[in-house]
């Protein structure tokens, strides 16, 4: 996917989209990666109006002709997000789409490096006990919850991305495969209760590496790197309380490309409480890899 690089501008107003604008209209804050398009894409088919507040620098461009109108804005830009959205008399909106915490959390200006506005910092530093990812989105769910804009989940609009139980890939788990799946589905919901991350890589019952804050395709390279000889299994959940507003495991075509590139062999996900995007391209490719991806 191409993510924009060049500014973007303030406010687009698209053409016809075959959306009756006579209804009220649903928000979406879009961030990076296919999901959001997936959203805007199912909200065309159903004929839903979206107004779309894409974070700059992350969100696609491709999202502007699916919605009925796109602002872009910066990361830190909250308080504009809100207004964004109360402006086209949103009363709903949903989130969609991948932040790296780290490039705006750990390098030389931190925080600051995203020019937060007045209302992100007053978040950011007194109303955050935490960093971990479900404190700083519930905050954010809060602030926009007391401008009268409630969060709903996507897939509300679009259950159908929720993968359903099966071994969805021609090649089955070996009993060794099946071992590794059920110990790391253990050390993954632990690791998910304490919100540090939902994925853990895993070869003979032995861990080789668990996901932080460096997302799950780093993760998954870094256990290529411990275990040059591959074959190992990899194992996405939710968490043991997953908020299905955000921060929904998800999974597509780019980890199936990340699990091959580093020698893995299996991939172990949730079923009904994971994303799978683009499904048929995804299983497609990991059979002619000849991985096996499970949903149980």
């Amino acid at each position: 996917m191409n993510l924009p690089t060049m500014p973007q501008p303030e406010q687009s107003e698209v053409g016809s989209t075959g959306l009756d604008d006579g209804g009220r209209a649903v928000g979406l804050l879009a961030a990076a990666g296919r999901f959001p398009l997936a959203v805007a894409e199912k909200a065309l088919t159903l004929g839903r109006p979206v107004v779309c507040v894409a974070i700059r620098g992350l969100a696609s461009p491709e999202l502007e002709p699916l919605v009925r109108r796109c602002y872009w804005t910066g990361i830190g830009r909250l308080g504009r997000m809100i207004r964004c959205f109360q402006r086209e008399g949103v009363r709903e909106w949903m989130m969609a789409g991948k932040v790296e915490k780290t490039r705006y959390m750990n390098g030389r200006w931190g925080v600051w490096s995203c020019f937060p506005d007045w209302r992100f910092v007053r978040l950011w530093h007194r109303r955050l006990h935490d960093k971990r990812d479900d404190s700083i989105l519930s905050a954010i769910v809060a602030e926009f919850e007391a401008d009268g804009l409630h969060c709903r989940s996507a897939l509300d609009l679009c259950p159908e991305l929720l993968v359903s139980r099966a071994v969805l890939t021609r090649r089955q788990p070996t009993a060794a495969e099946w071992k590794d799946i059920e110990f790391g589905w253990d050390v993954a919901k632990e690791m998910g209760r304490l919100d540090v991350g939902q994925t853990v890589a895993v070869r003979e019952l032995a861990v080789l590496a668990v996901e932080a804050i460096e997302g799950t395709d780093r993760a998954i390279a870094r256990a290529g790197e411990l275990c040059p000889r591959g074959d190992f299994t990899v194992v996405k959940v939710a968490k043991p309380r997953q908020d299905m507003r955000f921060d929904v495991p998800t999974v597509g075509i780019t980890t199936v490309q990340s699990l091959h590139n580093a020698g893995g062999r299996v991939l172990a996900i949730e079923a009904d409480k994971t994303i799978l995007l683009d499904a048929a391209q995804t299983v497609a490719l990991a059979d002619r890899y000849g991985l096996c991806i499970v949903a149980r």
